[in-house]
This record gives structure tokens, sequence and C-alpha cells, in this order.
């Protein structure tokens, strides 16, 4: 399993910096591959049950060359529901919403990598 763990330049330690933000979508992009390993190659619905908690579906929304938009999100809570754009070939995953400013990418980026490994703790796998 791949780890963010020893990533040269940590995005903790110049929080809300554009250097900072790419260490994070570059963190997502290792706790998305915890989950499912290669997106571009998991089926267009991929679901992952596990005792005491709510089932986990990832739909794949798009795919290309170089990228794939993927859909996260809890059943049948429907949230978090958080979009999601994989690219391949950068290694980095990067959560898309209103809001197009560092804070606002910071925010919904740190949720998406909160809940990764959050996820990834309870057992969730798209196998």
């Amino acid at each position: 399993m791949q780890t963010d763990a020893l990533a040269t330049v940590s995005w903790r330690a110049r929080p809300r910096s554009f250097v900072a933000l790419m260490a994070l979508y570059e963190s997502n992009y290792l706790r998305l591959g915890w989950l499912g390993g290669d997106v571009s190659a998991l089926a267009d619905l991929a679901v992952s049950r596990v005792d005491g908690d709510c089932e986990l579906r990832l739909r794949v929304l798009e795919r290309a060359r170089y990228t794939s938009t993927i859909e996260l999100t809890y059943a049948p809570l429907a949230l978090p529901d958080l979009r999601v754009r994989v690219y391949h070939d950068a290694h980095v995953a990067e959560a898309q919403g209103a809001g197009e400013g560092t804070q606002e990418r910071w925010a919904r980026n740190m949720l998406l990598n909160k809940w990764l490994e959050y996820c990834a703790d309870r057992g969730h796998r798209f196998a």
C-alpha cells in the first residue's frame, strides 16, 4: 500500500498555500488508491459494504485518456456527495464544486482527504 506519510512536501507544513493544495491533491490520489487501486480500471459503479457503516458508492461519471471524473457518496444518505476529478498522469485527485478560490478548494479537498482516510480505516475497499 502506498502512503503519503513520506511525502517530501507536506500539506500540513504550510496550509492553504498553492503548493500545499497540490500536495493535498496528491494525498487524495494516494488515499483513493487505498480504496480502489487504479480508478481508471474500476467498473462504472463500485460498491463497498462494511458491517456497521453505510454503503460507500463510487460512480464513474466520465472517462478520458488522462482523467476520470467520479462521484463518491454514502448510500442511502447521499451525504457527503463529492465529485472528484482524478488526473491519472499527474497522480492527483481534486474534489470539485462551487467556489474556485484557494480557500474553497482547500476546504473541499480537506473534507475529501479526511473522508477517504476514515473510509479506509473502516475497512472500505472497491475490489
